[in-house]
């Protein structure tokens, strides 16, 4: 119920705000920015997207436009006032007396508290008025702006001018949307989903460029070129700490580096991918469409040979074929090389991996394909594939575990064949009609996401015994995989 709630806790908000009466709009239109940096309610319920939904209202016809755009105005500007004021008399107390207290955060508020008051501080009004179009900031930057002591009056000037910029800016876009505001919120999703993968394929090709230039003195000989080049030389000089930063993010030889940053961005993009999937198929829509006709052409191109080959190859995603596997592969690393570590990882990652799906299928409680196109028989739920996500999971961290301390073209082999059992595994589901394709896709994605968290978890215990002591030769074998 947990995870239903959230798959469509937002959705159910916005259709109710537009069947409301339209003084209760208007209301809800000044109160969800004015809680945004007072309450913190932009951490769960961004304002912006009742702002819009005011904008969609107006077009409608149910009252002026100019009504939303003052009512989130003045959300805006006496939300931020309060989190000013908040931030100036309690801010230091509140955040030490309960964050504080947490012990991760306990040995780093002081020194990231003074890095962000200063920010502010020395930005002031560029902080105030641009961070209100960024939804983190929005929320932050008043109660940093007055544990920073900013001016008051400098203060409520930028934040009325971004108030102001921002209410407008917006309830226009939602009325300029209409009734297609959900297509402004695809779009916004889509643009959301691009930009992790960018990261993701940006990091990918920062590794491989790394690589090359090692191999090749002519890239490596371009590289320094453009290091010396006068906007790169301007950027070093005008952010060094983020500069270095970045460098210490992207750097390969630590477990915080670019495996970590790696790991941290395809878990934001499989889970978002994942997300993106269940709201089609929670709402019928776009990708969930496509199935029936993916699946009738899978239907229409089955011979025997085939339909025989793929019922072996399915069972390389079951439980049957993956638990003895598991099992061999743990007593192996167990008993012959005393890798507690790498075992461990593997089993968390199949047992979460089953867990998850486990608990997301009678959430969606989604329909198999008609039995008519069945060839076997197949019970339960069919979002997420459990054969996918498990596939992913045990083939995806086996192919992790194996290419430790192996060669490039050892680990391209071990990769290769893990993303050929995978791929196969999955179009069997299909093929065989025990799944629909978003099925398939869901439990791609909900399964990288799982794995790539494990990692990202590992490296963090890696970082830790190699910060503390770099003879931890049993788990930094591990990190030489990643």
């Amino acid at each position: 119920m947990v995870a239903s709630f959230g798959l469509i806790s937002i959705g159910s908000i916005t259709d109710r705000i537009l069947s409301l009466p339209v003084w209760l709009a208007i209301g809800l239109v000044f109160l969800f920015p004015a809680l945004e940096a007072s309450a913190f309610l932009g951490f769960i319920f961004p304002g912006e997207i009742a702002v819009i939904l005011g904008g969609v209202v107006a077009s409608q016809g149910r009252a002026p436009l100019w009504v939303f755009i003052v009512a989130a105005a003045a959300g805006a500007i006496i939300g931020d006032s309060i989190g000013y004021f908040v931030g100036r008399r309690w801010g230091t107390h509140l955040l030490h007396g309960t964050l504080g207290r947490l012990p991760i955060i306990r040995k780093e508020i002081d020194k990231h508290l003074e890095s962000a008051e200063a920010y502010v501080r020395r930005r002031q009004g560029s902080a105030v008025f641009f961070g209100r179009f960024t939804a983190a900031l929005r929320v932050l930057v008043p109660g940093l702006a007055g544990m920073s002591k900013v001016h008051y009056p400098s203060f409520l000037a930028f934040n009325v001018a971004g108030g102001v910029a921002w209410a407008t800016v917006l309830t226009i876009l939602g009325y300029l949307a209409g009734s297609s505001y959900k297509q402004v919120e695809k779009v916004a999703g889509r643009i959301g989903l691009l930009l992790l993968a960018l990261i993701v394929a940006g990091l990918i090709v920062s590794q491989l460029v790394r690589r090359l230039s090692q191999r090749s003195s002519r890239l490596g000989a371009l590289q320094d070129r453009l290091a010396a080049t006068a906007a790169v030389v301007w950027v070093r000089t005008r952010f060094p700490g983020q500069v270095q930063w970045i460098r210490a993010r992207l750097d390969p030889s630590t477990p915080r580096g670019f495996w970590l940053t790696f790991s941290v961005a395809a878990c934001l993009l499989a889970a978002w991918a994942f997300a993106a999937l269940a709201q089609d198929v929670l709402g019928h829509d776009e990708m969930a469409l496509v199935d029936p006709q993916f699946e009738a052409w899978m239907v229409a191109h089955r011979t025997a040979w085939l339909s025989s080959g793929m019922e072996i190859v399915t069972w390389l995603g079951s439980l049957a074929v993956i638990v003895p596997l598991l099992l061999g592969t743990v007593v192996i690393l167990i008993a012959r090389y005393r890798d507690w570590f790498r075992a461990a990882i593997l089993v968390i990652a199949v047992a979460g991996a089953v867990g998850l799906y486990d608990l997301v299928k009678p959430v969606i409680d989604r329909p198999r394909p008609p039995a008519s196109l069945w060839i076997g028989h197949f019970t339960g739920a069919a979002f997420p594939s459990g054969h996918a996500t498990q596939a992913v999971a045990f083939y995806g961290m086996l192919a992790i575990v194996l290419s430790v301390g192996r060669s490039l073209r050892a680990r391209s082999l071990v990769w290769i064949a893990a993303a050929l059992v995978v791929l196969l595994v999955g179009a069997s589901r299909i093929y065989l009609g025990a799944h629909w394709l978003t099925d398939v896709l869901a439990g791609y994605s909900l399964g990288a996401a799982w794995i790539a968290l494990v990692v990202a978890f590992s490296l963090l215990k890696i970082a830790r015994a190699w910060a503390g002591d770099h003879s931890a030769s049993g788990e930094l074998r591990a990190h030489e995989t990643l």
